[in-house]
């Protein structure tokens, strides 16, 4: 069980590194399932990953007071809203198909809205 842990953690890490360059693949929460997984399987990666110097803070922020700081609120809403007015632009849906792509993008923008800024 822990070798799973630790390669399905390194993989979470590589998704999340991918998730730095492409922008519709997230990075946060592949770095909190990857600290999950260390956790389980070697203390010494889940430290590595909650003291690295640009991932660290906002892994220990989330895992000490489930908050998201503000500045990572508005860019990812930012972003859900430009991905909703792209996807718009360059697929002309129809009123239906927008209201429901509309409504699956709200859920996760409703919730980083909800959680507790710093």
């Amino acid at each position: 069980m822990r070798i799973l842990c630790l390669c399905l953690g390194w993989l979470m890490v590589a998704f999340a590194v991918a998730g730095v360059f492409l922008p519709l693949l997230p990075t946060t929460p592949f770095l909190l399932l990857a600290a999950g997984l260390f956790a389980r399987a070697s203390p010494r990666l889940e430290r590595w990953l909650l003291e690295h110097p640009v991932f660290g803070p906002s892994l220990r922020l989330w895992r000490e007071k489930g908050a998201i700081t503000a500045r990572s609120k508005y860019t990812a809403v930012a972003l859900i809203a430009a991905s909703f007015g792209l996807f718009c632009l360059f697929s002309a849906p129809d009123a239906m198909l927008a209201a429901i792509v509309a409504a699956v993008m709200a859920l996760p923008a409703a919730f980083i809205l909800t959680r507790p800024s710093n």
